[in-house]
C-alpha cells in the first residue's frame, strides 16, 4: 500500500456516498408505476384487483353494521332523508373501491407535485457533492512510510462509516418506495371501510397515513436540500496549518461523517415528521 491508497480510498467512499444522494433524487422524483420497468406495479394491480372482490363484500359488512347503528329503529330507518343518505354513503364507498387505483395514483401526482417544486428552487441534488479538500491530498502524499500507517487506521475507518451511512440512507428511501407499493396493493380493504359510519375512521386514517407516505419524499429533498447547502458554504472544519496530516484526516473525517450521520438521521426520521405534521 502507498499514500495514494489513503486518497483513493476515501475519493472512493465519497464517491459511493455521491451516488447514493444522486440515486435519491432519482427514487423521490420516480412514479411506481415505472420503478424497475414497472414489473412491480404490475403485480400490485394484480393484488388490488383481487382485493376488490373481498373488499365488496366487506363493503356489505360494513354497510349493514352502519345501518343498525344508525338507526335506533325501523321507523327511524324508513324516513326518506336516513335511508337516501345510507344509500350515498354505500354508492360513495363502492365507487372508491372500484377507482382505488386511480385514487391512489391521484393522491401520488399530488404530493409528486409538491417535490417537484421544492426540487425545482433547488436544481437536483448533484449540486453541491462531498470532494476531499486538496489540502488532506497535499498533507497525505507528503508523508513517509511511517507516518502514513495511522493514516491507513483513520482513512479506512472514516471510509467504513461513509460507505455504510451511503447504504442506509439509500435503503431508508427504498423502504419507502416499497411502502407505497403496500399501500396500493391493500388499499380496497381499508376504503370499504368508509361503507359503515362506525368504521369509517379506519378509512380515512388510510388515507392520512398514505398521504403521509407520499409527503415523505418532501421531506427527503428537503433535508437534502439542506445538507447540499451546508456543502456549498464551503465549510470544512479543517484545523489551521502545520498540523500532522493525521490530524488534518481526523477533522474533516469527523466533520465529514458528523454531517452525514445528520442527514441520514433525517431521511430516517422523514415519516416521524410527516405524521406530526399530519397528527396521524
Amino acid at each position: 500500500m502507498n499514500d495514494n491508497w489513503i486518497v483513493d480510498n476515501l475519493n472512493n467512499a465519497l464517491a459511493t456516498w455521491n451516488g447514493k444522494l444522486t440515486e435519491i433524487w432519482s427514487l423521490v422524483s420516480q412514479s411506481p408505476e415505472t420503478f424497475k420497468g414497472g414489473t412491480i406495479w404490475g403485480t400490485i394491480v394484480n393484488i388490488h384487483q383481487a382485493l376488490q372482490a373481498v373488499s365488496y363484500g366487506l363493503l356489505i359488512l360494513f354497510f349493514a353494521m352502519g345501518v343498525f347503528k344508525s338507526a335506533a329503529s325501523f321507523r327511524e330507518f324508513r324516513r326518506p332523508e336516513q335511508a337516501l343518505r345510507l344509500f350515498i354513503r354505500f354508492l360513495m364507498t363502492k365507487a372508491a373501491i372500484s377507482s382505488g387505483m386511480e385514487i391512489m395514483s391521484t393522491i401520488f401526482t399530488i404530493c409528486g407535485g409538491v417535490v417537484s417544486t421544492i426540487a425545482g428552487n433547488m436544481g437536483t441534488l448533484t449540486t453541491a457533492a462531498a470532494t476531499l479538500p486538496t489540502e488532506i491530498v497535499d498533507a497525505v502524499e507528503a508523508v513517509t512510510f511511517l507516518e502514513s500507517i495511522p493514516l491507513w487506521l483513520v482513512s479506512f475507518l472514516g471510509s467504513l462509516f461513509i460507505t455504510v451511512l451511503s447504504f442506509i440512507m439509500i435503503l431508508t428511501v427504498y423502504g419507502r418506495f416499497f411502502k407505497l407499493y403496500l399501500f396500493t396493493a391493500l388499499a380496497p380493504i381499508p376504503l370499504a371501510t368508509f361503507g359503515g359510519e362506525g368504521t369509517s375512521q379506519a378509512g380515512k386514517t388510510f388515507i392520512k397515513s398514505y398521504v403521509g407516505v407520499c409527503m415523505e419524499g418532501a421531506v427527503i429533498v428537503l433535508a437534502c436540500l439542506i445538507y447540499s447547502a451546508f456543502l456549498s458554504s464551503g465549510t470544512t472544519g479543517l484545523p489551521n496549518t502545520g498540523t500532522t496530516a493525521v490530524t488534518l484526516v481526523w477533522a474533516y473525517l469527523g466533520e465529514t461523517v458528523f454531517n452525514m450521520m445528520i442527514l441520514v438521521g433525517l431521511v430516517k426520521g422523514a415519516d416521524h415528521v410527516v405524521k406530526e405534521i399530519f397528527g396521524t
